[in-house]
């Protein structure tokens, strides 16, 4: 991903810009991670996203905002992690869905009488990635079966119990490190506020992300492979590998099947679409953009209700 850098200072600064295709909805796409993030992680305030940062060993913190003027995001870096600052462009790039073309995926998904208006209403709507991949199939693991507030609740739970607090970081609401693969599978999680079959499930992933059994954040790794590989494992279904492979396997196509919200936008719209199978057939139709049809069917519910619905 080409980039501008700016200026790096004492190997403790940097500032680079990414360049995307208009249009683009910077506003929805930190509405949607603000939403799900893990509280003393990440944190979306004033139209810009932080997060601490650990990258080879070095610590830092990013700020990604758009540009006042130009088609592009503005990333500083402060701390060891600005000499990276070249090798970070790529994962921010596709942490916020950069390299789409919106107008391909719109021609696409603006044939189908459902989603015309959706895709008219919010033409810029990109799929949220995520920092990280074991952090967010946590996330997501968390999110099964319970309200997007009520799974930010647990999540923060996780971070304060098994996670690190940075001394003297300069930002309180990215003050925490999330906890590695290590941490979380070793960690006390009782009374966490989970059912203990998906404590189990957590725990099970960390295990296997930090033994390499499941390279999650492995650059290069096979991700129909990795998809396979959470399926077969306890407490993983479709929607949960759907999910993750919208935001953190950056798979375009991606749908979480038998998502409820998606099913009831669906039904909603088209009562002729009712059945399961009478909607398989028409998500067929996005192929294949049909991430892209999740994000809008869940951004027009949560225009009409206010509420953050999905995911």
């Amino acid at each position: 991903m080409a980039f501008k850098m700016h200026s790096t200072i004492n190997n403790s600064y940097a500032t680079f810009e990414l360049p995307f295709k208009r249009p683009f909805d910077w506003t929805r796409m930190l509405k949607f991670i603000g939403g799900r993030a893990s509280a003393g992680v990440e944190s979306v305030e004033d139209n810009v996203y932080r997060r601490a940062i650990e990258w080879h060993g070095d610590e830092g913190t990013v700020e990604v905002r758009p540009h006042e003027r130009r088609h592009r995001l503005v990333v500083t870096v402060d701390g060891a992690a600005a000499r990276h600052a070249e090798a970070l462009a790529a994962p921010l790039a596709r942490m916020f869905d950069l390299h789409v073309d919106p107008r391909e995926i719109a021609r696409c998904l603006s044939d189908d009488p459902i989603l015309a208006p959706l895709v008219a209403a919010a033409p810029g709507l990109r799929v949220p990635g995520a920092w990280s991949g074991f952090e967010l199939v946590v996330r997501t693991i968390v999110g099964q079966q319970v309200s997007v507030k009520g799974a930010s609740t647990i999540m923060n739970r996780i971070v304060q119990r098994a996670g690190k607090r940075i001394e003297g970081h300069p930002h309180e609401g990215t003050a925490w490190r999330f906890p590695t693969p290590a941490e979380l599978a070793a960690a006390d999680l009782d009374k966490i506020g989970m059912p203990t079959k998906r404590t189990e499930t957590v725990q099970r992933i960390a295990q296997a992300v930090a033994t390499g059994a499941l390279p999650l954040d492995t650059p290069g790794a096979d991700a129909e492979q990795l998809k396979r590989d959470l399926l077969a494992m306890p407490g993983i279904g479709p929607w949960t590998v759907g999910y993750v492979s919208m935001r953190a396997l950056r798979d375009p196509d991606a749908w979480p099947d038998a998502d409820l919200v998606l099913m009831q936008a669906l039904a909603r719209r088209d009562p002729s679409l009712l059945k399961p199978a009478q909607q398989r057939a028409r998500t067929e139709r996005w192929r294949p953009w049909r991430a892209y049809a999740a994000m809008h069917l869940w951004n027009g519910v949560a225009m009409e209700t206010g509420l953050a619905r999905g995911g």
